[in-house]
């Protein structure tokens, strides 16, 4: 059975840099976030961080599921966990961002209902090394909102 829970300390650093590979910002928004992880069997098998960033909005700021899990339903878990624990610090909306490349991650937030709200051009410009995904190179950030009713 799966479990998700709030942790401090050890965190699980391989599998949040598989959805951001720049260790810099993962340190920034775990210092000022919310880490929670999907645990099973007294393993992680995902993880995703909250940050509070204005007065009712909240920002998943990091998402990923362990590659052999994958497919399992287990995303759309910890999303709609994120969106509960949310709603639960006064948010109204629930912000999200991925790569213009980051074609699963796109299908998967605009099936739990996220809208697709700013693209933010030229943003992964700057990171150490390129991203390619899906033969697509990641530059721009695809911002997208669900609305807490």
């Amino acid at each position: 059975m799966m479990i998700i829970k709030q942790i401090t300390k050890a965190f699980p650093y391989a599998l949040l840099l598989e959805a951001d590979p720049f260790l810099a910002h993962i340190e920034h928004y775990l210092k000022e976030g919310y880490c929670y992880v999907a645990v099973e069997e007294k393993e992680v098998i995902g993880v995703y961080v909250l940050v509070i960033k204005e007065e009712k909005k909240v920002e998943i700021m990091n998402i990923a599921v362990r590659e052999d899990r994958r497919g399992e339903g287990i995303g759309k878990v910890l999303i709609h966990d994120a969106i509960h624990r949310s709603a639960d610090h006064g948010a109204r909306q629930v912000l999200i961002g991925t790569g213009n490349s980051s074609l699963d991650q796109l299908a998967l937030y605009q099936k739990c209902q996220f809208r697709i709200t700013e693209i933010i051009e030229g943003f992964f410009d700057h990171y150490p090394e390129p991203i390619i995904e899906n033969g697509i190179p990641c530059r721009d950030m695809i911002r997208l909102c669900y609305e807490i009713e």
